[in-house]
């Protein structure tokens, strides 16, 4: 179903939507149960955590050859002081990134379905190719915080078009790390850039100074979303998730979309290779 003129009018002013029961309950299960089937097979001998702190990202080898395949990274937090893991390989996993949209079937079906690909040409990306995808557990006690960033950081276009469209797999509350966005923030300028080094891995490339919103502070707003919830990110929309010390896990989506006719720097750290060229919604390009 296309995006009302109230919605269009909302997302252009806030840089975010928020469209509760946008996506069925049995979808949301199918995909739940296929990313704990992927867990499940994933050999932890080969370890790569994830981090959106500056000081701790890492760049192996892992990281920058997700772009093109199924990859597992833990949690900041899944280890212990001997090194060895902390809690169970299904409570230790952050995320699943970034390529299931093109090489799962599962996946495929769940990012191009009716209600994410009508809202992107709603608000101009019926031409659209989906460059990235995430699988996102925000684990019990240990689900890392994200810190204030941009999502065109690490996905620049020229011009810039990526937007996320994150779905709520499970309740997202305050309590367990729920999404916070800075109403008209894709206003400002674009912060940095994260790109590809050739001799240290990757770096973020400073571009503006303007500071983003402190975390929990009045120029965010909480968009706490029930299972099932489908929330548009702009690209330039500072956004936040703070740390889960709850019980409760918080699985969320997401897939980033970027305009067909954009230029997609080749400095950019995700990469593809020539064997999976980037797909539109339909079955080809």
């Amino acid at each position: 179903m296309a995006l009302t003129p109230d919605q269009i009018e909302r997302w252009e002013r806030d840089g975010f939507l928020v469209i509760p029961d946008a996506i069925a309950p049995e979808r949301c299960a199918e995909l739940r149960d296929r990313a704990r089937e992927i867990v499940d097979a994933f050999d932890p001998a080969t370890v790569s955590i994830f981090s959106t702190h500056e000081q701790t990202r890492t760049s192996d080898e892992h990281f920058l050859s997700s772009g093109d395949a199924i990859t597992c990274f833990f949690e900041e937090e899944a280890f212990g002081p001997d090194g060895e893991l902390a809690a169970p390989k299904e409570l230790a996993i952050n995320k699943i990134g970034h390529a299931m949209h093109d090489l799962d079937p599962v996946f495929d079906r769940f990012s191009r379905q009716a209600p994410i690909a009508d809202a992107a040409r709603s608000i101009g990306l019926g031409d659209a190719l989906l460059l990235q995808s995430m699988y996102i557990f925000k684990q019990p006690r240990i689900g890392g915080e994200v810190t204030c960033h941009q999502d065109s950081t690490f996905l620049f276009t020229d011009p810039m078009s990526v937007v996320g469209f994150w779905v709520a797999i499970e309740d997202a509350t305050l309590d367990n790390g729920c999404l916070w966005a800075h109403p008209g923030g894709h206003r400002g300028p674009l912060r940095k850039r994260f790109v590809r080094d050739e001799r240290d891995g990757t770096r973020f490339e400073e571009l503006d100074p303007t500071p983003f919103p402190s975390p929990g502070g009045p120029d965010l707003v909480p968009l706490e979303a029930a299972a099932g919830t489908l929330v548009l990110l702009h690209g330039l929309l500072p956004h936040w998730s703070d740390v889960n010390r709850s019980d409760r896990s918080r699985h969320a989506f997401t897939v980033h979309v970027i305009d067909r006719a954009a230029r997609y720097p080749e400095e950019n750290w995700l990469r593809r290779g020539p064997d999976l060229p980037l797909r539109g919604w339909g079955a080809t390009t």
